[in-house]
């Protein structure tokens, strides 16, 4: 069946339908209703848009909060500031302890030393620069370093082709040294003691103190691993009081306590030379001491330094 359109009879011309008085009476009154809703719609947002020009028209609880958030973000660069300026302020503080490092107020040091000074001062035993005792001596300050290491050094004995201990300071006197020294010595002079030699342990020490001409002096205490024989830990014990009772009678005088910060690993098995660590440690250990001894600001208290 084909399909076909219908008019009503009350078509209006052109194909629109006309309209009946009672459905003219309900468009006017719709017209004149959504009229009146925009006007009072309107009105409530001007209300609201004083309220916050930058919250919706028509939500008062959006326009509060972003009234607080945009008061809050305005204050947010000046507390951002603030934190910052704290935080430089304690980076500052962590740099300057960080940086902080022990210093001396020796400028020039005399190191006179036996077999335990010679693997500080050798690039077999420490192949870095860094590590080594003239370079742990600058760390603290000091700017000028004269060392002389020899193996079975004493301060009075002398081995074939070598001077004593004694004998190098009195060389270096006459060149003109002037500065601080470090005493690395008393482990062979211990040694010859215990097997007879008619020269003391005092006499010794005297003697060699009597060579620093009133400079500073920090002696390097003794210490082995062995319990027996000429270079036992018991002798060297006997040195170390020596050392004590000596260091009363000079105020130019301290003592790094060595043998309080060794550790068994750092050694040898022969118990009195050390490994390349133990030197490491030991020249550190010494140019740290040195600055607690003779400190670039004050006086250190008391002979021992640890």
């Amino acid at each position: 069946m084909p399909w076909r359109t219908s008019r009503s009879s009350n078509s209006a011309p052109g194909g629109r339908q006309g309209l009946r008085p009672s459905q003219r009476l309900v468009i006017v009154a719709s017209l004149v209703a959504v009229l009146v809703a925009s006007l009072v719609s309107a009105a409530f947002a001007g209300v609201f848009t004083k309220a916050s020009s930058h919250a919706p028209a028509g939500n008062l609880t959006a326009a509060r909060a972003q009234s607080r958030q945009s008061h809050a973000s305005h204050r947010t660069p000046s507390n951002d500031q603030q934190l910052a300026g704290q935080q430089a302020h304690a980076q500052g503080k962590h740099a300057k302890m960080v940086a902080w490092r022990p210093r001396t107020s020796c400028t020039a040091v005399g190191h006179i030393g036996d077999s335990t000074s010679v693997g500080m001062v050798s690039p077999q035993w420490l192949p870095n620069p860094a590590e080594r005792l003239s370079a742990q001596y600058a760390r603290v300050g000091v700017k000028h370093v004269w060392a002389d290491a020899s193996g079975g050094r004493s301060i009075v004995e002398e081995m074939p082709g070598q001077i004593n201990g004694y004998k190098v300071a009195q060389k270096w006197n006459s060149e003109g040294f002037k500065g601080c020294w470090v005493f690395a010595l008393g482990t062979n002079d211990t040694a010859n003691v215990s097997v007879g030699s008619n020269v003391g342990i005092m006499a010794r020490i005297q003697e060699m103190m009597s060579a620093a001409h009133g400079q500073p002096v920090m002696w390097v205490n003794t210490q082995t691993e062995l319990t027996s024989g000429p270079w036992s830990q018991a002798n060297m014990q006997a040195w170390n009081a020596d050392l004590v009772r000596a260091c009363a009678a000079y105020p130019n005088m301290r003592i790094f306590n060595w043998a309080g910060q060794v550790q068994p690993s750092w050694h040898l098995s022969d118990g009195i030379h050390y490994t390349s660590a133990g030197y490491a440690a030991r020249a550190k250990a010494i140019a740290d001491a040195l600055a607690k001894a003779f400190p670039a600001d004050g006086h250190s208290k008391g002979c021992i330094v640890n």
